[in-house]
């Protein structure tokens, strides 16, 4: 896979199969489309280009900041893991949104590139405002001599799959329902910081983690059994996202995790988290010694997950 900013860091090539989209999450929709692009390719011994946008498209046209369920860079490292020959990242600007959808084929990919077939999901629609559908799509392949295949719309208990949906289903903390639609369990990449210590009085000492993006959505408050990958070794245990309403009296929003069987200084690490099952939201208790008690009650339902997990 050869990541490209440029057109002009690709030589033109006409048989080439090409995919578009921002694929944020990956999803498995999205996945479809990536496998039909690689066994195309394959198939007709072309080569296989994926484009995609940086920033999302919906920061720059009007809907202001978007929450993202995998920034650039964990898009590219899921991505890495198709056999795709390029990747074509385009910087997105408002300058590029107000681009004619016809001189957008034109310009960047049949004069530069090289296309002989676009593969696109079922509600590809692209070009200044959105303006362009299959349609138009089918008439630029006249126009240049490349084949339109669109895809039937991929469905998990009767919803179609996309990111919309997944981030709100994450919005909402059902991390089990995401990991039906992303085909894996969402994560988050962040870095250890110090907290109040707490935790470790209670008896559960926790690593407090600031996430190495603002954009990156963040699941419901509550409680979360989770992996762990930390100096490349995995680990479970138990998060919590909220405001610790028991004891915090400042109301500031903390992502802190347990992790069972651990006990590393390991301040300012990266950490990888992935979310398997929301235990429950966030409660206020009224004594620390309640909140003990459900902390041990928490533990003993992820041991049970963990077993499960093993069998």
């Amino acid at each position: 896979m050869q990541l490209i900013k440029s057109s002009s860091e690709i030589n033109f090539d006409k048989n080439t199969i090409i995919t578009i989209g921002t694929f944020d999450g990956v999803h498995i929709g999205h996945q479809k489309i990536i496998n039909q692009l690689i066994e195309d390719s394959k198939n007709k011994k072309y080569r296989s280009l994926l484009i995609t946008f940086d920033p999302h498209p919906r920061e720059v046209v009007g809907r202001g900041p978007t929450k993202l369920l995998t920034t650039l860079e964990e898009r590219i490292e899921i991505l890495s893991k198709f056999n795709i020959d390029y990747i074509y990242i385009i910087n997105f600007t408002y300058e590029f949104s107000r681009l004619h959808y016809y001189d957008f084929y034109k310009e960047y990919i049949h004069d530069k590139i090289g296309v002989k077939e676009v593969i696109i999901g079922y509600d590809h629609m692209f070009g200044r405002d959105r303006e362009a559908t299959f349609e138009e799509l089918k008439e630029l392949g006249s126009k240049f001599d490349f084949t339109v295949k669109r895809l039937r719309p991929v469905s998990v208990d009767g919803q179609v799959v996309s990111s919309s949906m997944i981030r709100e289903i994450i919005f909402r903390g059902d991390v089990c329902k995401a990991e039906k639609f992303l085909g894996r369990f969402y994560s988050i990449k962040g870095f250890v910081v110090e907290g109040d210590g707490r935790g470790k009085l209670l008896g559960f000492p926790t690593a407090n983690i600031k996430p190495l993006s603002e954009k990156k959505l963040i699941p419901a408050e509550g409680v979360y059994f989770v992996q762990i990958k930390l100096q490349n070794k995995f680990y479970y245990g138990m998060l919590n996202i909220g405001v610790r309403p028991t004891f915090d009296v400042e109301r500031k929003k903390v992502i802190e995790v347990h992790i069972f069987d651990f006990d590393y200084e390991i301040y300012a690490d990266e950490i990888d988290l992935y979310f398997i099952r929301r235990l429950r939201s966030e409660i206020k208790f009224n004594s620390k010694e309640e909140l003990i008690e459900q902390l041990k009650k928490d533990k003993l339902q992820c041991e049970r997950y963990i077993k499960e997990i093993n069998k």
